[in-house]
């Protein structure tokens, strides 16, 4: 709607990424962005899927716009699942050139990636395209790689981003090519793996296409996994347990998982915007509260926790007395939002620079006031402590609001910073994984029983475990989806099928198992903390995991699962055309 006092186009957005979005509408509209303000309220889930701008958001402004009234756009789930983006429809053809032991020398491919009809702002498609070449290699030291690729207009709606972005059908590819070249070498895939993964005193490794992984021990998360759900067991019982007359297979996946890119990523990756940076206001009231002003967005990662523990860490002060607020480009300052498994580390080292810059000047206050040297102070539970007594925030903050009489000459009232943040290393930090998966299939129905999985995940030094735990398993819900049910279907006239949930199907509670999970701590060298981002990747190894899963319950019969979702008619027609 229109505010005629303000005089701007206020729009109400469930949108993961506010002034990217206030950009874009005033680009296309024509509108100057003061005129613009953008409201992104409980957004629930984002996934990506939230991160671009659709023609409907711009349509409904430019119609309040013409009117002067409010106007209103609701969408129902079959117009979603017809209209909105798709995504995750690539078509790979490896070939791997490998030596007796199964040690990959090379590969070659073709890479097909479903683009739909249009393209969206920000980017175009050709994005997933190139991220999917680049991660073709994955975690291991494969010297040599050619991909030649192609990004097809259909008339499909147009391709989105999803959480993993290119990676899932990235992993897919090559984890199911390592379990075949193990396979063909006569060895068990979990040996072949651990040979073929980057180790850790290889790094830091330049793969093959062209991803600088910075640390970790790959070959170490595998077997990590392996443990957890007792992959030797398995492999001993696999007879025993086919007595219940289903096929018995374990399965494993490993990845990485690019996080908190900087310039030097996205302008290799030829994006027309670089988010490159983040930034954050620390604002500290009179009463020594503390408000954080953010430019990503939090739906669902518990980012107004783990953000205000950061602040709660540089300034001493209760993450209670910590408010985080975003989503709204009238008050945040500019930043690109959330997406790419960055926020926590590019908001989190800008809420820390903001922080540590309204600690100095609360050091220098405290030092005047207790008559020592501001380096001689600490921060410790809301009070600033040195040889010579103790002082509140909350007094610190009064005097520096209310009582301009109180501060040293030469310092400023107010306590209100906004700094900007980017890692010293511009191509990002690399989370990594390992995924296991355990699976019982009738091969009489084609049901598949997922009994196991277990995730071991490095993502650097972690800021709230139980939240990392949340992200992973979420993740891996997702993939499950992926792997085993969700599926865009069109007839021959090229009519959607899939309208509805009673079509497009989900995993639920039962269909998801607990998931065990294992946590490598490998502190980044190029961020604040440590940290590396890691909200992705839970979703990016299921497939390949339950895919090599599956290739070794039917081992004997030489079948293979390379096409998802692995549905009972896809079982039953691999396991006929094997006969």
């Amino acid at each position: 709607y229109w505010d005629e006092r303000a005089s701007e186009l206020v729009v109400y957005l469930s949108t993961q990424i506010p002034h990217l979005m206030r950009t874009g509408l005033s680009e296309v509209l024509g509108l100057p962005t003061h005129q613009l303000r953008i409201i992104a309220p409980d957004v629930g889930g984002g996934f990506g899927g939230k991160a671009r701008l659709m023609p409907e958001e711009i349509v409904v402004c430019a119609i309040a716009l013409d009117t002067g009234k409010p106007i209103r756009w609701l969408e129902d789930r079959r117009e979603s699942l017809t209209a909105a983006p798709q995504a995750r429809e690539h078509v790979y053809r490896v070939t791997a050139y490998a030596d007796w032991q199964g040690v990959i020398k090379g590969i070659d491919a073709e890479l097909t990636v479903n683009a739909g009809a249009y393209a969206l702002w920000h980017s175009g498609p050709f994005m997933e395209t190139g991220m999917a070449a680049r991660n073709l290699v994955g975690p291991y030291h494969i010297d040599h790689m050619r991909c030649r690729t192609w990004t097809v207009a259909t008339n499909k709606p147009p391709m989105g981003v999803y959480r993993g972005v290119a990676r899932p059908g990235a992993c897919f590819a090559i984890e199911r090519t390592i379990d075949e070249v193990a396979r063909a070498v006569g060895r068990d895939p979990i040996d072949v793996r651990i040979d073929n993964l980057v180790s850790a005193n290889q790094m830091p490794f330049e793969s093959a296409g062209g991803m600088l992984f910075d640390n970790g021990d790959y070959p170490e998360s595998v077997r990590r996994a392996a443990e957890l759900v007792d992959y030797e067991g398995v492999r001993a019982k696999q007879a025993t347990l086919r007595l219940d007359g289903r096929m018995w297979g374990v399965g494993l996946a490993s990845f990485t998982e690019q996080t908190a890119h900087g310039a030097a990523e996205w302008t290799r990756r030829g994006s027309p915007i670089i988010p490159g940076f983040e930034t954050a206001t620390a604002r500290m009231n009179p009463d020594g509260t503390l408000v954080l002003l953010v430019g990503i967005h939090s739906h669902g990662q518990g980012l107004e926790t783990t953000l205000a523990q950061i602040a709660s860490e540089e300034l001493g002060i209760h993450p209670d007395n910590v408010a985080v607020k975003f989503g709204d480009t009238g008050t945040s300052p500019f930043g690109f939002g959330t997406f790419a498994s960055r926020s926590m580390v590019m908001s989190g080292g800008a809420v820390s620079s903001a922080c540590i810059l309204i600690r100095e000047k609360l050091a220098h206050i405290a030092a005047y006031l207790l008559q020592c040297d501001s380096a001689a102070v600490n921060f410790v539970d809301g009070v600033v402590h040195s040889s010579s007594g103790s002082v509140s925030l909350a007094e610190l903050a009064r005097t520096a609001h209310l009582r301009q009489d109180g501060l040293p000459d030469g310092v400023d009232p107010v306590l209100d910073v906004t700094a900007t943040y980017e890692p010293s290393a511009s191509t990002g930090v690399f989370s990594y994984a390992t995924h296991a998966a355990v699976v019982a299939v009738d091969a009489q129905t084609g049901f598949i029983d997922l009994i196991d999985y277990a995730v071991v995940e490095d993502c650097g030094n972690l800021v709230n475990p139980m939240i990392v735990d949340g992200q992973i398993v979420g993740g891996v819900a997702q993939g499950i989806g992926t792997a085993l049910y969700e599926e865009s279907v069109y007839d021959e006239n090229g009519q959607p099928l899939t309208t509805t949930f009673a079509d497009y199907l989900l995993p639920g509670a039962m269909e998801v198992p607990k998931i065990k999970i294992g946590h490598m701590v490998t502190p980044a060298a190029h961020t604040r903390f440590g940290l590396k981002g890691m909200g992705e990747g839970g979703a990016i190894g299921p497939p390949a995991a339950i895919a090599n899963a599956l290739r070794d319950a039917f081992a004997d019969k030489g079948v293979e699962f390379n096409e998802t979702p692995f549905t009972p008619r896809r079982i039953i027609e691999a396991l006929e055309k094997a006969q």
